[in-house]
């Protein structure tokens, strides 16, 4: 199961990220986490204390890692390098192990000039490609708004696209454009969830946007969510039941239809 989570910043991407991935590890299950946001918080919602987040170096930032693979120096354009560099290690080897999660921070890759076709950019894609294509564990992947990470070819690997969208325009905005970014490169299977959402109005508001996409769950706004990372724990340690069943219900949802 290949699962990518989008939509506008602050919406609650990582929670759900966060959330899917613990519950499926809690099953018994090997899940590989992937934090392709450039604000990257997926340590932190996972439980990761905050002394070993300190110690995760992105795939971007690898500078030694990044030079061997693709046979060029970061930072210095006009090169010439490897296209598909070998990268069926890197999760095995980069990874940072929380329980039966292992978590992959890619990181940001700075632009050089417009479209960077940089060895940090070419690796990473490379590396995005084979998680998606040929690894055999789950597979959650925390994006930004959009669907960058993400070419043709690679699309048909990904089962579900989830975009989370919050009860206001902008969100709603942004997960049109995802939508519409998604469907270009050949992504059918795009479901939504509601998060944040503080009553009948907030619901029916979403529900009236999206009438002709397929809804997967309501989030409920929580002071517990908002406060976890304040705690140092996951984002599903000490929530009510009700808040934890919503969780569920979702992952049901999608387990149900990937079968």
């Amino acid at each position: 199961m290949k699962i990518a989570i989008s939509g506008k910043g602050g919406v609650g991407k990582t929670t759900l990220a966060a959330a899917l991935a613990i519950l499926m590890a809690r099953q018994g299950k090997k899940v590989l986490a992937i934090d392709a946001d450039a604000d990257a918080n997926l340590a932190a919602a996972l439980g990761l204390h905050e002394a070993e987040q300190h110690k995760i170096i992105p795939v971007s930032g690898q500078v030694a890692l990044i030079e061997e693979r693709t046979g060029a120096k970061v930072k210095q354009y006009g090169q010439i390098f490897k296209l598909n560099p070998e990268v069926s290690d890197i999760a095995d080897n980069y990874a940072t192990k929380i329980g039966n999660i292992a978590l992959l921070v890619l990181g940001a890759v700075e632009q050089g000039g417009s479209g960077c076709a940089c060895p940090e950019n070419v690796l990473i894609r490379a590396l995005v490609a084979d998680l998606i294509l040929y690894k055999d564990d789950i597979l959650i992947m925390d994006m930004e708004a959009g669907v960058e990470h993400l070419g043709r070819a690679t699309a048909q690997g990904v089962d579900t696209m989830i975009i989370v969208v919050e009860p206001g325009q902008y969100s709603i905005d942004s997960a049109f454009r995802v939508i519409r970014m998604a469907n270009e490169i050949g992504l059918k299977n795009i479901r939504l969830v509601a998060n944040k959402v503080k009553g009948k109005d907030d619901e029916e508001f979403i529900r009236k946007a999206f009438s002709d996409h397929n809804l997967l769950g309501i989030i409920p706004y929580s002071e517990e969510i908002r406060l976890s990372d304040r705690t140092g724990n996951s984002i599903l340690d000490n929530i009510s039941n009700e808040l934890m069943s919503n969780f569920e219900n979702i992952l049901d949802k999608i387990t149900k239809r990937d079968k």
